[in-house]
């Protein structure tokens, strides 16, 4: 099953940008895609994921899993991210047991969001 990491590319997180400048989250995106990326993990920029205030952030989600939003992330936070990422894949329902989670995903998380479910029509 495929996991997706959205990557809010649009996130300046209060900074300041010189024009022409990468924002943060486009600077996080780029530094995800360099990265170790796990067999399973899409990585999607998007235009905003509505954490502006915690920015940058990033969402995982899968069918019939938990999602998560986690923010406050820089580009130096993309190899724990992608640690996070595989753990997550590896956890059937999403929920990746505490210990297991990098810090990052244990201090910064500002959402999780029950899995959709499809009932029959």
């Amino acid at each position: 099953m495929t996991v997706t990491l959205h990557v809010c590319t649009t996130c300046k997180a209060a900074e300041a940008v010189a024009d022409g400048e990468p924002l943060l989250g486009a600077r996080l995106h780029a530094a995800l895609l360099a990265g170790e990326v796990p067999e399973g993990l899409r990585i999607v920029g998007v235009a905003c994921l509505s954490a502006c205030n915690s920015g940058a952030a990033v969402a995982l989600s899968a069918p019939g899993r938990w999602s998560y939003v986690y923010g406050r992330l820089t580009e130096a936070d993309a190899p724990d991210i992608l640690l996070g990422a595989a753990a997550y894949l590896d956890a059937p329902d999403g929920i990746v047991p505490w210990r297991a989670r990098p810090a990052i995903f244990r201090k910064q998380s500002l959402a999780r969001i029950p899995p959709l479910e499809i009932t029959n029509v």
